[in-house]
């Protein structure tokens, strides 16, 4: 009998494990990032934690989804480049939940008062938890997979199995090497099956061209976060990688004046197949036809006082489909990965 009632007990646990969802929350810091990431074992990812000060609201706010996410720590923080708006929270955070585990892409590559401060009170914080990382390293998250695509203004030297030859290289525009940090960016596919997500940070165009010309590396994606909070200033959002990644469904981490404009909107909005735009933030710099429909915005106004930091999640089951919901009114779509 006890054998028996064992036995279905492990049964109950492996049957839970297989009908838990990934879970992906972009968590509303004004215009920052910071993506959590919940792998179906119920390991976490963070990725990056937002501004700093402001009464410590954009730590709060992480916290507040990891418990929303039924976290007590978060066991992986993945630092995508030392910027304010990507590195400010981590201080603060730290003191309001656990972090196991610091991933990063190695020193600074900016020499300014303000730069050299605000990396050495991340030293200081991350000191003996802390891994970094270059391309084709994984992440190790149980249930999924992570390849890290890019870091320290390096990318992918091989493709992944999933790349392939592409035409939108063919007359395709090129900018200048990136010396900034936003170049740095560490950027990552993770893979759960057929579903596959992909983060950059801020990369820049001249690495996003990298990853795609003259063989995209990467392959298609079902999901794809912005890259540079919505291709910030024609920084980032090459279209010769958006394109060729053909994702289905596009994220946008942007705040209500920055980050988004016109001209990134119909970078998205021209993407061969794409089945839905979110945004964190009405675009305020942009008309009307230039953002996405009012349902699939988190925070539609940019009033301060109005602003109540909702955040988008997709959960993914096993099979592929995906759900992206919005936390303020809870509308949701599903997907199908292809």
């Amino acid at each position: 009998m006890l054998r028996v009632v064992s036995f279905l007990i492990t049964l109950a646990a492996v049957c839970s494990a297989q009908t838990r969802t990934l879970d992906i929350y972009w968590i509303d810091v004004e215009g920052g990032a910071a993506t959590l990431i919940v792998s179906p074992s119920g390991e976490s990812l963070l990725v990056d934690t937002g501004f700093p000060g402001n009464e410590d609201r954009d730590a709060k706010r992480i916290a507040q989804a990891a418990v929303t996410a039924g976290l007590s720590r978060i066991d992986n923080l993945v630092i995508t480049h030392y910027h304010g708006d990507h590195i400010g929270g981590v201080a603060a955070l730290s003191k309001l939940i656990p972090i196991r585990r610091f991933i990063d892409h190695g020193e600074t590559v900016e020499t300014t008062g303000q730069a050299v401060q605000t990396y050495a009170g991340y030293k200081a914080v991350v000191e003996g938890k802390r891994t970094t990382v270059k391309p084709g390293d994984k992440i190790a998250l149980a249930g999924v997979d992570i390849t890290v695509v890019s870091a320290a203004g390096k990318v992918l030297t091989d493709r992944l199995n999933r790349g392939f030859s592409t035409s939108f290289c063919e007359g395709a525009e090129r900018h200048p090497a990136d010396t900034t940090e936003n170049g740095q960016s560490t950027g990552f596919l993770l893979t759960y099956n057929r579903f596959s997500f992909l983060d950059v940070g801020d990369l820049t165009w001249d690495h996003e061209m990298e990853l795609a010309c003259p063989v995209n590396k990467i392959g298609e994606v079902s999901l794809f976060q912005a890259t540079h909070h919505g291709f910030s200033n024609g920084q980032s959002g090459a279209p010769a990688l958006i394109n060729s990644l053909k994702p289905q469904v596009v994220i946008v981490n942007n705040g209500a004046r920055k980050g988004f404009s016109n001209g990134g909107y119909d970078i998205i909005a021209k993407i061969p197949g794409i089945e839905g735009i979110w945004q964190g933030h009405r675009g305020e710099m942009n008309d009307d036809a230039h953002n996405t429909q009012a349902d699939m915005i988190a925070n539609p106004s940019g009033a301060a006082s109005e602003d109540k930091g909702y955040w988008i999640k997709a959960s993914v089951t096993a099979d592929g489909r995906f759900t992206v919901t919005n936390s303020r009114n809870n509308f949701s779509k599903t997907y199908t990965a292809r």
